[in-house]
């Protein structure tokens, strides 16, 4: 069961990092149609969606929809272990 806490935690990490390298590539210029860069835009746009169309982009065009999604994440993840961990004990 520790392992499957252990999968759990590399997933969001994982995911994390997904979101923190598609933040640093919409500031540089990228070939849009590159696997790599679509793959990453598909998988953090799971989580990114939903959060951009509740809280849309403000005024000056600053997209806070990335720190939300990590923070809520984060909140998810530390439930998801919560319980498993009160399952194995």
């Amino acid at each position: 069961m520790y392992l499957l806490i252990d999968i759990v935690d590399i997933v969001f990490d994982v995911m994390y990092w997904l979101i923190i390298i598609r933040v640093i590539l919409s500031w540089v210029r990228h070939d849009p149609y590159n696997p790599i860069f679509r793959f990453i835009y598909e998988v953090t746009e799971i989580v990114m969606g939903p959060v951009r169309r509740l809280v849309p982009i403000r005024g000056m065009g600053i997209d806070f929809s990335p720190i939300i999604a990590i923070l809520l994440l984060q909140l998810i993840n530390s439930i998801v272990v919560d319980i498993l961990q009160r399952i194995i004990y």
